[in-house]
């Protein structure tokens, strides 16, 4: 392991693009997101560490965006959708006072990537899915430090990120990668024999494959312990969510993917763990709150006080473990499997169960059909020419290809069900 690649999360370096005394100045991007939400809740409980910009949000929200602009007094506001700006300064307009001086709005695809790029100390980036890419980048390009709970547009893009990273400039945001952060500040990188992820196992836990066949979109957004989005919440109904997981832990911490397991525990108590080459494993845990990884991302090398619940140590609790279970849930092994072919393979894997999950939870696909569809685009992929030349047009062709050939199965599937 001596001999690896520098990690690019390492909680032994600390990476402060600013020097200067008061709170941190922070960008977020997705703030009416659940991540962004429970950010902005952080924030405003810890004023004299934190200072919010910039906020950035896809333009679904304006009414909850311009009441967070209000309440952190931002310099700036970017949305995706350009259509939304006249909502948005009007929504703006009756949350500040006659005369008040409005945030300056960004507006289009790429608003978030130029408030990335902004004067600030940290980025938390809390956008979801592989549209983050750009964003990530920017913020990396601009040397700021990056609070990464997007962890698509690492999967996507990990040459490049890695390229752009300096030392300790990531600090990871996802519970388990934000446990595997703190556990591995205990020892060396030669230290360490295995890094094991934990899965709640969504609300699938137990079911055989034969009986998934029929789960609605309602089953599959119901997770027992943890309150996302609700792409994030089928994809961990799916375990895609923990397979893409895998491949962040290997990108962030160059650890072989035979040495990243995987296992469920369904408490969601014990978010990760370290298992060191004496017999020793920690475990980071904390009840099921992202508060706490936030509060990470955000605060690194220092830690927030309160910032998340506490375990209630007078009373009895029962901690479970158990195998994945690899015929149920294939996501995992699937991801392992495009992670190490690396190049452009982690982008159409991603992209192409974006799709199908939009088409899951419009009624055009079954549950099974999301990974079915998926593996068959990624076969049809093949093995990716481009290696460690990766480039954002590399990723984004290979995107657009696996987005379309999902479409076109997806359509097939439905006409062959409707003749069924």
């Amino acid at each position: 392991m001596t001999d690896a690649p520098a990690p690019l999360a390492d909680p032994h370096l600390v990476y402060d693009p600013v020097v200067g005394d008061g709170p941190k100045d922070v960008v977020i991007l997705g703030s009416t997101g659940s991540i962004g939400t429970q950010a902005i809740d952080l924030v405003l409980r810890n004023p004299d560490r934190f200072r919010v910009t910039g906020l950035s949000a896809n333009g679904g929200r304006v009414a909850l965006l311009a009441e967070q602009a209000r309440l952190l007094r931002v310099r700036t506001v970017a949305v995706a959708r350009e259509d939304v700006v006249p909502a948005l300064r009007e929504a703006l307009s009756a949350q500040y006072g006659t005369g008040e001086r409005l945030p300056e709005i960004l507006a289009g695809p790429d608003a978030a990537t130029e408030l990335a790029a902004s004067d600030c100390h940290t980025v938390l980036n809390g956008i979801t899915g592989s549209i983050g890419l750009a964003p990530t980048l920017a913020a990396l390009k601009a040397g700021r430090t990056l609070a990464l709970a997007n962890k698509e547009s690492l999967i996507v893009g990990g040459p490049l990120v890695k390229a752009l990273a300096a030392p300790g400039q990531i600090i990871p945001v996802d519970s388990e990668h934000a446990a595997l952060f703190q556990a591995l500040a205990a020892g060396t990188r030669a230290d360490v024999a295995k890094l094991v992820v934990t899965a709640s196992g969504g609300p699938f836990r137990g079911r055989t494959r034969e009986q998934l066949a029929g789960v609605t979109v309602e089953d599959a957004l119901a997770h027992p312990t943890w309150a996302m989005g609700p792409v994030i919440t089928i994809n961990s109904a799916t375990l895609v969510n923990k397979g893409l997981e895998v491949i962040e832990a290997h990108l962030l911490y160059d650890i072989p993917f035979d040495r990243i397991e995987v296992v469920v525990h369904p408490q969601s108590y014990v978010h990760s763990m370290v298992e060191f080459t004496d017999g020793s494993t920690l475990a980071q845990a904390t009840p099921p709150d992202m508060r706490g990884p936030i509060a990470i991302g955000l605060g690194w090398p220092e830690r927030v006080p309160d910032a998340a619940p506490v375990f209630d140590w007078s009373k009895a609790s029962t901690w479970e473990f158990f195998p994945l279970d690899n015929e149920a849930f294939p996501s995992v092994n699937l991801a392992r499997h495009v992670g190490e072919l690396a190049g452009t393979a982690p982008a159409v894997f991603n992209a192409a169960n974006e799709e199908c999950v939009e088409a899951f939870r419009s009624g055009a696909l079954p549950y099974l059909g999301i990974m079915e569809t998926v593996t068959r685009v990624v076969e049809e992929h093949g093995t990716p020419a481009t290696g460690t030349s990766l480039t954002v047009s590399d990723v984004l062709e290979a995107e657009t290809w696996a987005r379309t050939r999902a479409r076109e199965l997806t359509v097939r599937t439905a006409s062959a069900e409707a003749r069924a």
